[in-house]
């Protein structure tokens, strides 16, 4: 599995490296052994620039996610996922607010927009956030296990 990740902001003590090797072990576990996933980090400017562009919001937020495939079956594990994008800025001060560490709030941001790739939503239903939050849980404790 490729994972392309591009800086316009840096993050404090984390390298495109290491997260490159989570994210293809996370990758991993979903299935997906090929294909091609786009990881953005930059700042809350640009981020409120694409949620307006894209999703007609106003301002910044954390984490946003295109996938390539849109419809209601989760893209095959091959080809194109799609792009997740995340605030450094948002990141950093979620980070200070929940009292979690840098990297902890990073992938868990990086796993949210990952999730929302494959299909998850937790605006739908209690259901289907209760299930996305429990994945989310699950892949947190495997990139943070290492």
């Amino acid at each position: 599995m490729e994972v392309q990740i591009t800086f316009q902001r840096r993050i404090p003590g984390l390298g495109s490296r290491t997260i490159k090797q989570k994210l293809k072990r996370l990758l991993s576990d979903l299935g997906f052994h090929e294909g091609e996933l786009s990881v953005l980090f930059t700042d809350d400017r640009r981020i409120a620039e694409l949620n307006q562009q894209y999703l007609k919001r106003e301002g910044p937020t954390n984490v946003l996610a295109f996938p390539m495939l849109s419809g209601s079956p989760p893209p095959l594990p091959s080809g194109m996922l799609g792009d997740v994008v995340v605030s450094v800025d948002t990141a950093l001060s979620e980070s200070r607010e929940l009292g979690e560490p840098l990297p902890h709030t990073v992938y868990r941001l990086v796993i949210h927009g990952i999730l929302h790739l494959l299909g998850h939503d937790h605006e739908g239903s209690p259901k289907q956030a209760l299930r996305m939050r429990r994945e989310e849980t699950r892949l947190m404790a495997l990139v943070m296990d290492d």
